[in-house]
């Protein structure tokens, strides 16, 4: 080793080669690289703080809790209270203009259809960001903050928190090790719906509480007069405010299928459902997504792949050799890959994962072990300097794609009026099949009653739309009432 060489550098050298697969502390690779001593605590804030998002904070508690932020203070309030240092907001943007200097972290857990917004302005203060699934409520927003996270090389992760989990390690390493053989099937599946869905919009107009901020919850959506059924927590129901049970399951049902088989954009994909109302998610969906070849892995080829997703009560077949009465109902869900030498079976957040052979193979480990949570494996990354950080287990570089193939298959649901199959340029982020001259109409009202002892509907329907003009609007949505996302880098 040359002399000129200090032990310093030396040091620093050592410490990046091995980051690939290790988490080096930042005492070893000292504060002159950038790093944020692991004793060190962070500044956090939480946005939307009254569901996932205390759960996520209850995980931070080593940290320090700076700023609370949620549009329903009475919703909150028990949040509030366990942390009486944190200064409370209902505006996250006030939060950011008076705190930013001393922020280095946000979790943001509102509704779906302000997460880019909230997590977008936080990274181009260069902030860390933790955002809650779905990542984001369009594709294009997905791209958005895959840029930003990019450009802004700040720490981020979305919260599928069963992508740090052992399950998704072992099926990612029984497939790369090719003991299930070449994949050309996926099912998955939810017993999602939780929440109400098929429901028409409410006719009637609740007073909004004194403690709701209703004109902040609705944000970048068009307006609507408050009705309880929209808040707390129902609102993922409702396409304005969230993505159904796909949107909301899919982030942990198929991130063992989208990293273990390599999968980057689908290039078709078709939906169907119970009926598909103006507003409301329907009561269960089905859609079919499929994805080109791929590159082939030393031990196993990445053929073109068919992954299946089912909801509201509907499962896929059962595969052959699976015992007689076995549930294949992880915690909430499950994935079935075919191979062509064994089929994998595991639950939601990939939990469980066993061959229908019954064999357990000793693959080679391929995938980084994250032994603490997943919301302090973020702010592990958060303290390490971007040109050397160990990314979490679900980095925007990895969670925007993927998420952007989960909200697609929204689109297809509600474009499934166009009886076909939709062919999808997602570089491009968009279709390229829908006739030019296309409509799109939807059920307002079902219009259902007895008549004369026969149920009858008498359905009332919106105007019909250009269906490509339809479509890119659910792709990259126009924001209302003056809120703005950065720009694309």
């Amino acid at each position: 080793m040359s002399s000129k060489i200090s032990r310093r550098k030396f040091l620093e050298t050592g410490a990046i080669a091995a980051a690939g697969l290790t988490v080096v502390p930042s005492s070893v690779l000292g504060k002159s690289m950038g790093y944020k001593a692991p004793s060190d605590k962070l500044n956090i804030v939480g946005v939307g703080i009254g569901g996932m998002g205390n759960a996520n904070l209850k995980q931070l508690t080593s940290e320090n809790i700076i700023g609370l932020c949620d549009v329903d203070w009475k919703y909150s309030k028990h949040v509030f209270d366990e942390h009486p240092n944190a200064k409370k907001y209902y505006d996250y943007r006030k939060m950011y203009d008076e705190l930013g200097k001393s922020i280095d972290g946000v979790v943001v857990a509102t509704a779906d259809h302000t997460h880019a917004l909230i997590a977008a302005d936080a990274m181009t203060m260069g902030k860390h960001v933790y955002v809650q699934k779905p990542l984001t409520h369009s594709v294009y927003e997905s791209r958005l903050l895959t840029k930003l996270a990019e450009k802004y090389k700040v720490a981020t992760s979305m919260g599928n928190q069963g992508s740090s989990g052992a399950g998704v390690r072992q099926v990612i390493d029984w497939i790369r090790d090719g003991q299930i053989g070449e994949v050309t099937r996926v099912d998955t599946f939810t017993d999602r719906p939780i929440w109400p869905q098929g429901l028409m919009t409410p006719k009637k107009v609740d007073k909004v509480p004194s403690t709701l901020n209703w004109d902040l919850f609705i944000g970048p959506a068009n307006k609507r007069p408050f009705n309880e059924i929209y808040h707390p927590w129902n609102w993922r129901g409702w396409w304005d405010f969230g993505t159904g049970a796909l949107g909301d399951m899919a982030c942990h049902i198929l991130h063992p299928v989208f990293k273990g088989l390599n999968l980057g954009y689908p290039t078709k994909v078709q939906g169907s459902s119970t009926m598909l109302l103006t507003d409301c998610a329907p009561n269960a969906q089905m859609v079919k997504y499929v994805f080109p070849q791929r590159d082939n892995l030393p031990k196993v080829g990445m053929p073109e792949v068919e992954v299946t997703w089912y909801d509201g009560g509907l499962t896929p077949m059962r595969p052959e050799g699976v015992p007689a009465g076995k549930n294949l109902n992880n915690s909430g869900g499950g994935a079935i890959f075919y191979g062509t030498k064994d089929t994998l079976i595991c639950g939601c957040y990939g939990k469980d994962p066993w061959l229908v052979s019954g064999r357990n193979p000793n693959s080679p480990k391929t995938q980084r072990e994250v032994t603490l949570s997943h919301e302090m494996d973020w702010v592990r990354a958060c303290k390490e300097s971007p040109a050397n950080r160990v990314e979490t287990a679900s980095p925007f570089s990895e969670a925007g794609p993927f998420n952007e193939m989960v909200v697609m298959g929204v689109l297809a649901v509600r474009l499934q009026s166009l009886n076909q199959e939709l062919h999808w340029d997602g570089q491009n982020m968009k279709f390229t099949n829908i006739p030019a001259d296309a409509t799109i109409k939807t059920i307002v009202e079902d219009g259902f009653k007895i008549t004369d002892g026969h149920p009858t509907f008498d359905k009332s329907w919106t105007d019909p739309v250009n269906a490509i003009e339809y479509a890119n609007e659910m792709i990259k949505h126009t924001y209302k009432n003056g809120w703005k996302l950065p720009d694309m880098p």
